[in-house]
């Protein structure tokens, strides 16, 4: 590989600068793009202790390498910083077409450091870069904004922030255009504190590709994968939707704020069915060949002339379990979020923890200004409005659950979260899998989105007895074809148990889609069943010419996980910190409440197998060794020693 073409854009508002740096050869083999230049990236710049909404903090934007192929679903850009909702190391990923423009104008890495004193946005166009004032458009809600800018830059796409940014709500989201956004952690409150609306990019350089004919044979190979998996057809059809009556089932949804495990009329709410109802067409991103996105259209009722992207499973949990609103109501907070520009599962959580709350009694109307109620889609609006204004009781819920509780007396049982970010859809005390114990191991904190066994069966609801295992239920053809090396596999599947070993394939999990958030591909089920290092690696030789093994890029993967796992350690991460919130140790649903020293044996083993300390969680010396990560563990240890004192 000579001359990556690939920049990192480096913009400080404070001192309105603006600079290039090159992306080394080194840099691209251990850390490859995407999550992976973020976390080294940020590991260096931000100083241990920042305050997330401080002129320290750091806000990248990193296009995976295979952006701007047509290697399928290779749209994926990962933001990051430190998050102002958990304080440890935030970061979420979004897809369209805004990591496309970023390579095209010539940069894998966006940069923002400082803060402005006046409300400014930044114009990207190849090589013209400006830093422009934004006081027109402070305070107007997203699709307003993005209306006037896209008038102003024809053919750019626009990451930007609204009204829940600017007011700095802790869960405030980057929206990626219209429809889609970087949402989890409160990365559009740093966006805020920096006072900066929005980012235009636009591009129209390229990129040279180092042999086009290896390109060409590795993106059909990608997409016969991907269209061979199990669960594609269905995926083009129902995208997400596809698991909603499964949970619901295993009383496994977040009913009422993880109160219910269920609800007596989930199907009609939130089945797939609602997409052929509500549905008009698919939605993909660049390079999809999946469209699991659907475009959604209210034609009568009290919401009539709604029309979003929308019937993804994340709102229709968020909405419809956790708060109870029903599917219009709930296509209609899908709207208000985008507009407004906040998490979709952090709002949903603490309008159900407010909720919950009136209902035992302890916010009282005099508090709140009117009652609240599950499935009160008026009353939630309006908590939601204030929530995103900051306005009466919005002001303390706008600081997220676990700060919020904090607060108030009696609050902290009832607020559902792990490290200070709310936990999604998924109870597990109805289902426990590989994915349920991702919530706790999640480099985010409570989150879905970085840990999933590739062929999770959905079939099959069997507890271990031990929690160790769930059932594998496919054949050997399955476990054949997985891109995933020999001795992982044995060590993760047991074909003659036909079980898989959680905490074994948590970690391939979890590398595998740090993996795929490094180079840009989806991690929707077709997606993951069917490609891996393998397949991935012929593409990255073909695109860039990195002379790479899978082996290397698994490594590369991992060794990004385990840097920022010393990043939230040098936070003050503590060991108990990893743990479900008390009431799904202490209430049943169903009859089952979780075994609380059943998981943190599980969670052992996961160290364990991580290379780390069993009770710590600890990266242990060897495996940092191995990862070339020696340098990053004396800098943690010598920040625990400065906490300490």
């Amino acid at each position: 590989m000579k001359d990556y073409p690939g920049k990192i854009l480096e913009i400080d508002l404070s001192h309105r600068s603006i600079s290039l740096k090159d992306i080394e050869a080194e840099m691209l083999k251990q850390y490859l793009g995407g999550i992976g230049f973020n976390a080294r990236i940020l590991y260096d710049q931000i100083p241990a202790g920042a305050d997330p909404l401080g002129e320290d903090n750091v806000l990248a934007f990193a296009a995976g390498t295979l952006v701007g192929t047509p290697f399928p679903t290779a749209s994926r850009t990962e933001a990051s910083a430190k998050s102002p909702l958990s304080g440890q190391f935030g970061t979420s990923n979004s897809g369209a077409f805004f990591g496309l423009q970023m390579k095209t104008a010539g940069y894998d890495v966006i940069l923002v450091k400082g803060q402005s004193s006046d409300p400014v946005y930044i114009a990207v166009e190849d090589d013209k870069i400006q830093i422009l004032d934004a006081a027109f458009l402070w305070g107007r809600e997203c699709w307003e904004t993005v209306d006037i800018l896209e008038q102003k830059h024809y053919g750019a796409e626009i990451a930007l922030i609204g009204p829940a940014g600017e007011n700095l709500v802790r869960f405030a989201s980057i929206e990626n255009g219209r429809y889609d956004g970087w949402g989890r952690s409160g990365l559009g409150a740093v966006m805020g504190s920096k006072k900066l609306k929005a980012i235009t990019i636009k591009g129209s350089r390229g990129r040279k590709v180092h042999n086009h004919t290896d390109l060409l044979d590795a993106s059909r190979k990608g997409q016969q994968l991907i269209k061979s998996a199990s669960s594609y057809m269905a995926f083009t059809e129902y995208g997400t939707l596809n698991a909603s009556i499964t949970y619901g089932k295993n009383k496994a949804i977040s009913a009422h704020n993880f109160t219910l495990g269920t609800l007596p009329n989930w199907k009609e709410i939130g089945g797939r069915q609602i997409v052929d109802k509500y549905g008009s067409r698919h939605v993909a991103c660049q390079s999809c060949i999946i469209a699991c996105g659907h475009w959604a259209e209210i034609k009568e009722g009290k919401y009539a002339g709604v029309k979003v992207k929308d019937l993804e499973i994340t709102p229709v949990m968020s909405f419809g379990a956790t708060v109870g609103l029903g599917t219009e109501a709930i296509i209609k907070a899908s709207e208000l979020c985008q507009r407004y520009g906040v998490d979709m599962v952090s709002a949903g959580g603490v309008l159900g923890f407010a909720i919950e709350l009136f209902q035992k009694g302890i916010l009282s109307q005099e508090e709140v200004g009117y009652e609240l109620d599950f499935g009160d889609d008026e009353a939630a609006f309006k908590l939601l409005e204030q929530i995103v204004n900051r306005k009466g009781i919005g002001d303390l819920l706008a600081e997220g659950t676990k700060r919020a509780a904090e607060q108030i007396e009696q609050g902290e049982r009832y607020a559902i979260h792990i490290k200070g970010m709310e936990i999604p859809m998924i109870d597990p005390r109805g289902r426990w899998s590989t994915w349920t114990l991702g919530m706790l191991t999640n480099i985010r904190g409570g989150d879905h989105l970085r840990c999933r066994n590739p062929v999770e069966n959905l079939r099959y609801n069997d507890r271990d007895e031990d929690y160790m295992k769930e059932r594998f239920g496919f054949k050997q053809s399955m476990y054949d074809r997985l891109d995933m090396p020999e001795e992982q596999k044995s060590k993760a599947i047991n074909l003659e148990n036909d079980t898989v070993d959680i905490p074994e394939m948590s970690k391939w999990a979890e590398d595998l889609i740090n993996l795929f958030n490094s180079v840009g591909i989806c991690i929707r089920p077709p997606v993951m069943e069917k490609v891996g290092p393998g397949i991935i690696a012929e593409a990255v030789r073909a695109y860039i010419g990195l002379d790479i093994t899978p082996a290397e890029l698994a490594q590369s993967s991992e060794r990004a996980w385990n840097l920022i796992k010393l990043f939230n350690l040098r936070e003050g991460e503590e060991a108990d910190a990893s743990k479900f919130p008390r009431r799904f140790y202490e209430e049943e649903i169903d009859g089952e409440k979780l075994d609380e020293s059943k998981i943190q044996a599980v969670l052992e083993r996961y160290y364990q197998v991580r290379g780390w300390d069993s009770q710590s969680g600890r990266p242990e010396a060897q495996t940092l060794r191995r990862l070339n990560l020696m340098w990053a563990s004396s800098e943690t240890r010598d920040s625990d020693e400065e906490n300490c004192d």
